[in-house]
């Protein structure tokens, strides 16, 4: 047990009996119990298996890897739209979590196994996702802005895409990629 996840429940102003019940499945599974974004986060070895959430509407357990699980049961949700590995069992009450207790044991379990098999997630290439209009448009007109998007990596790219994309209005998608343009020159993705 880590006292920085003591301290984390004990100043949780909502979700504490909940946190406390997913704290002891979490660490029953014999993972490494450690605080990363501020957030209870169990390893196996290194590598990120589940995070302790809380939410205004619900609090969940994330799976980091969960697009790998089977889930049999039909509990796992994706946390965004966009999201590809990442999958949530959330919760509104100490009670939902007591009468899954068991599943979630299985899923830890299952997630563990697929670390120790070195199973990845196959992310989308970013030649997948969709190129706005207006972003081809900068491109042709600047070569030297292409390259720089170009040399960005997959993350970054995905990121700004993301970003321009979600704008509904052309309008609103240019001037997203006029803003943005001196980062990505400079090699910088959108949260740098």
């Amino acid at each position: 047990m880590n006292p920085k996840i003591d301290a984390f429940i004990g100043r949780a102003k909502q979700w504490r009996e909940e946190f406390e019940k997913l704290r002891a499945i979490s660490l029953a599974s014999g993972l490494t119990e450690e605080l990363k974004w501020g957030k209870p986060c169990y390893t196996f070895e290194t590598t990120n298996v589940l995070i302790i959430q809380g939410f205004k509407e619900y609090c969940a357990l994330m799976f980091c890897k969960g697009s790998l699980l089977k889930d049999a049961k039909r509990i796992l949700k994706a946390p965004g739209e966009n999201s590809q590995a990442a999958r949530q069992a959330r919760f509104t009450t100490v009670g939902e979590i007591v009468a899954l207790e068991r599943t979630l044991k299985a899923y830890i379990q299952e997630a563990i196994a697929a670390e120790k098999g070195g199973l990845k997630v196959a992310y989308k290439k970013i030649t997948e996702h969709k190129l706005p209009a207006e972003l081809q448009t900068a491109f042709e007109k600047d070569p030297t802005f292409k390259a720089a998007f170009r040399a960005l990596t997959p993350g970054r790219q995905r990121g700004y895409l993301l970003h321009f994309s979600g704008a509904k209005q052309s309008a609103t998608r240019m001037a997203r990629i006029e803003k943005c343009a001196p980062q990505i020159l400079q090699g910088k993705g959108l949260n740098d």
